[in-house]
């Protein structure tokens, strides 16, 4: 199973960064725990019966039978982005960090990595769960049990608040005063999504075709209703934003694993799910070139200032 992931700056490509890596290229912790957990959590599916998004529809649940596909197969975030914050932020090793929504990890490992103490603050019991055994390397990352909303944190206790692929779940307005609470003075929000370009190649195209066709909510959840304007009317001031390429090569079973890490892609037992296979199978089977498709994302980072 493979899943390559590299990333480039939009303006820099930093093609050290494409080295062909087995898995993830994260560690050999995310195999590791991916295969530890898988029969565990088909386990647990099945014991609970067919479970799909819409019957999931608290946000703080819908990924708890998908966290091995989470790990194993979602993006990483492009490592420039901490030079970007750096640079026009003022982010430091010594800045304090909370990531909310902070699932398994992805954005949280960044800050770890600059150094940074970083709160994860995740409602879901199994997303953090493997949040904290993929970083316990890192003495510098405290795991919370705690929504967006009333992360537990102290007053102007962080310098940045930060989400990755997780704002658009939370309800804003509770959400926009607690960040206000928690960050000190002149604190930064930097929300950031890996945006899965839906046209630029053949094999993406059908695959969004084949999503619009059997995914169960996938136009109700999906995070584009998020853009600077809709950002500024939940936070008021300037919402500046710069993107950066990313990118993922996959076989077939890495396509499907991350096909799967989605909330609402349905799972056996659903009467779409084996049209859905059989239609990224044949897909996949169209376009690969030398058994490998790509996933190209477009990854978004909104920064404001409070």
């Amino acid at each position: 199973m493979l899943a390559v992931n590299w990333t480039e700056n939009s303006c820099r490509p930093n093609l050290a960064n494409a080295a062909a890596v087995w898995y993830t290229g994260r560690t050999a912790a995310v195999e590791s725990f991916r295969l530890a957990t898988q029969s565990g959590l088909k386990q647990a599916v099945e014991r609970k019966g067919t479970m799909t998004p819409s019957v999931a529809s608290d946000a703080t649940t819908r990924f708890s039978s998908r966290v091995a596909d989470y790990v194993g197969y979602r993006p990483s975030y492009p490592s420039e982005m901490i030079a970007f914050l750096t640079r026009e932020c003022g982010l430091s090793a010594q800045s304090v960090i909370a990531d909310i929504g902070s699932g398994t990890g992805l954005l949280s490992r960044l800050f770890l990595e600059n150094g940074n103490q970083v709160y994860g603050v995740e409602p879901n019991a199994e997303m953090r769960a493997a949040a904290e055994q993929l970083l316990i390397g890192f003495p510098n990352f405290t795991s919370l049990s705690a929504r967006a909303e009333a992360t537990t944190l102290a007053d102007t206790s962080v310098d940045f608040v930060t989400a990755g692929q997780a704002f658009h779940w939370f309800n804003h307005d509770l959400t926009r005063r607690e960040f206000e609470r928690i960050l000190r003075p002149a604190g930064w929000i930097a929300l950031v999504w890996n945006d899965r370009q839906t046209d630029t190649t053949p094999f993406l195209s059908e695959y969004e075709r084949l999503l619009q066709t059997y995914a169960v909510d996938y136009a109700a959840v999906n995070h584009k209703q998020v853009d600077p304007s809709a950002l500024q009317r939940v936070f008021g001031g300037d919402v500046g934003r710069v993107t950066f390429d990313n990118r993922q090569r996959f076989d077939l079973a890495g396509v499907t694993g991350r096909l799967m890490s989605s909330s609402y892609a349905p799972l056996p037992g659903h009467p779409n799910y084996e049209p859905l296979m059989t239609g990224l199978r044949a897909a996949f089977d169209r376009y690969n070139e030398n058994g490998i498709v790509e996933f190209l994302y477009t990854t978004e980072l909104f920064y404001i200032q409070r």
